[in-house]
């Protein structure tokens, strides 16, 4: 007769039943931890880096790297090259409206991220790395997928396309705080079924969400908003509705260029904005650079993803806050922090 062994529990393994015989020993076997239970394991140290993407410029940044260290200054100085005008005098020394314009912004932004991450030396060794909406272009490059010239020429190429797409629609943004992402979602479908355009850009964390679309359709969709609870609707000092329909210009002029570039393989996962998934194929990489500009950047979705995956510790690798911002407010329980606590 058999008899029924209930096995101990321990932690979260389930509970193994084994039936044995009368005669033999009692033995309790264990599950293949990684094979079986990969839901169960506890990853840990697992680092990922975050790069930021336009709005978190500041004139002088990028100069204590390039005052300080040799590589910085010999990149910084090749971007110069490659631009054909000195962008690190209007990053160093410019005024804000000179480097508010798209064209220098996002080159701007770039560069102080990628050559912070390359500056890292071994230190810079990530599991996993994302990018917010420009910032995807700086993870790409700081983990291999793009050269460092080929990244710079696609930004200032996505910039221009930008830039342009922006004089001739003129649009806009506003940031929604404190409504559910549905409701959001709800209120501008509505708006933007009245043929206008009126589309969630950025799920940045659980509340803060970015709308983008035609200017009288944005101030339309923040009155609906704030009827309908938002603590705040506010207009933002953009030139253009990124991220939207109205990006379509820009996006097909950024193709050409995208199809053109040799993307490989990065060393690490990459999130990218339009699913919030990790990719590492290189086509799937080059598709989803190509929809970036007219699909919204769901933020939210890639860091919960990476943490889920098993990321612990975020480092926000470039200038400015704002992301290690928004990861706090997506999970209180994992590091984020700037390379100067690295």
């Amino acid at each position: 007769m058999p008899v029924i062994i209930s096995g101990a529990k321990l932690r979260n393994f389930p509970i193994i039943y084994l039936f044995i015989s009368e005669k033999c020993s009692f033995i309790i076997f264990f599950c293949y931890l990684c094979s079986v239970f990969k839901n169960i394991i506890i990853k840990k140290d697992m680092k990922a880096f975050v790069f930021p993407g336009q709005g978190a410029q500041f004139v002088g940044m990028g100069k204590d790297l390039y005052d300080n260290n040799e590589k910085a200054k010999e990149l910084f100085e090749k971007a110069n090259e490659i631009l054909g005008y000195r962008i690190t005098d209007i990053m160093f020394e410019g005024t804000d409206d000179d480097l508010k314009q798209t064209k220098v912004t996002q080159p701007a932004v770039f560069l102080h991220s990628v050559i912070s991450a390359i500056c890292l030396g071994d230190a810079f060794d990530p599991k996993m790395t994302a990018g917010h909406s420009l910032g995807e272009f700086s993870a790409l490059t700081a983990a291999g997928a793009l050269s460092f010239e080929d990244g710079l020429k696609l930004v200032y190429a996505r910039a221009m396309a930008m830039q342009k797409a922006c004089e001739a629609q003129p649009s806009t943004m506003a940031a929604i705080i404190g409504l559910p992402d549905e409701k959001v979602e709800e209120i501008c479908a509505a708006i933007n079924r009245e043929g206008n355009v009126c589309v969630c850009a950025n799920y940045n964390n659980p509340g803060q969400l970015v709308i983008s679309g035609d200017i009288d359709a944005i101030n339309e969709a923040c009155e609906q908003l704030k009827a309908a609870g938002a603590k705040r609707a506010l207009p933002l000092k953009v030139g253009g509705a990124f991220h939207s329909p109205l990006m379509q210009p820009a996006k097909d002029e950024l193709q050409a260029a995208i199809e053109k570039t040799e993307i490989k393989a990065p060393k690490c996962p990459v999130y990218q904005n339009v699913d919030g998934k990790p990719h590492t194929d290189p086509a799937e990489i080059k598709q989803n650079l190509i929809a970036q500009l007219t699909s919204s950047v769901r933020w939210t979705q890639c860091v919960q993803n990476m943490i889920q995956d098993g990321a612990d510790d975020f480092t926000e690798c470039g200038p400015g806050k704002a992301l290690r911002g928004m990861i706090s407010k997506i999970n209180k329980e994992v590091s984020a922090h700037g390379i100067e606590e690295e």
